[in-house]
């Protein structure tokens, strides 16, 4: 019987693997709330909502409510995890659809 190449043999030992382990979940790092467009909600709902949520201006709200109508979405607030999941609470208030990216 012809040993197999790619067979381990078992008298030799295995090196060792070093795996580097990252922490992709950290709190500090800049979340995101992103928004998404819908056919529910009107512009007015969305820009109130927005002032309500993020504490931006008439006009920043007004330029965010146009980009998710074009867009489909837009970046909202960034910040803190716990901030961001403060803005997203708020939003979702309205049933907004939300996600927090980071």
């Amino acid at each position: 019987m012809l040993p197999i190449p790619w067979a381990a043999d078992p008298a030799v030992a295995e090196p060792d693997v070093v795996t580097e382990t990252t922490d992709e979940t950290r709190l500090d790092t800049p979340w995101r709330v992103i928004v998404y467009n819908d056919e529910i909600h009107t512009f007015d709902e969305v820009i109130v909502q927005l002032i309500k949520a993020t504490g931006c201006t008439t006009a920043q709200a007004e330029q965010h409510a146009w980009t998710i109508h074009t867009q489909g979405k837009d970046c909202v607030f960034q910040g803190e995890f716990t901030e961001c999941f403060r803005v997203q609470g708020i939003l979702r208030e309205i049933q907004l659809v939300t996600e927090i990216e980071g």
